[in-house]
């Protein structure tokens, strides 16, 4: 029983392909929405939908045509293009980038050299910051002993006094946010360059190994 199921279902496949072959012209091969395999030569809508195959006299397929896509499937094949195509921009870039470093720096030490210029840079308007601050803290402190003296005899700082204290007391408050910002900027140039240096050693291998490549 079991042999001649397996022997009729066999005989259901192959006749279309008998069917086309000796018919002697193409015919569309397709399934439908619950799997059902189907045979024509005509192309139904339906098969274009869940797409098909064209099948020679022979019995041979010789086209295979993808079912159409979902508008949510060609959504996602548009944005995962275009994120492809941005990643390899960025590559692009970053090669340029990388060939620029090591045109400009042929060494590590020169790379290092430029690093701790830029870290001086920074050290000396921070040390300058830093001065301006003493000055303006050292102003600020005598005025406030000047009004507290005043307060303590029964009086008031003038007006124009009491403005100029206001005005310094800002500054004084936004010249160290200046130079706490300054010295968190400092600390992120740092760990930059530790960055930095790993990228430019490991971009100084590959190139080295590519060209050991390239000699044998």
């Amino acid at each position: 029983m079991r042999a001649t199921l397996v022997i009729a279902l066999a005989a259901a496949i192959a006749a279309p392909l008998a069917h086309a072959a000796g018919t002697g012209h193409t015919q569309y091969k397709w399934r439908d929405a619950e799997g059902a395999l189907h045979y024509s030569d005509a192309l139904p809508p339906e098969a274009a939908k869940f797409g098909y195959e064209v099948v020679n006299g022979q019995g041979l397929v010789i086209k295979r045509v993808e079912r159409a896509k979902t508008a949510a499937e060609l959504a996602a094949a548009k944005e995962a293009e275009a994120k492809a195509r941005s990643e390899r921009v960025l590559a692009e870039q970053q090669a340029r980038d990388d060939d620029r470093m090591l045109s400009t720096y042929p060494e590590e030490t020169d790379l290092k050299r430029a690093q701790q210029d830029r870290l001086d840079a920074i050290d000396q308007e921070l040390k300058t910051s830093k001065m301006s601050l003493r000055t303006q803290e050292q102003t600020l402190a005598q005025m406030l002993d000047h009004a507290a003296e005043l307060e303590r005899a029964g009086k008031t700082l003038p007006a124009p006094q009491a403005k100029q204290l206001a005005t310094l007391r800002t500054e004084v408050e936004e010249q160290q946010q200046a130079i706490r910002r300054r010295e968190r900027e400092r600390d992120s140039t740092v760990t930059g360059f530790q960055a930095e240096i790993a990228h430019y050693r490991e971009i100084k291998a590959q190139r080295a190994a590519a060209r050991a490549a390239a000699s044998h």
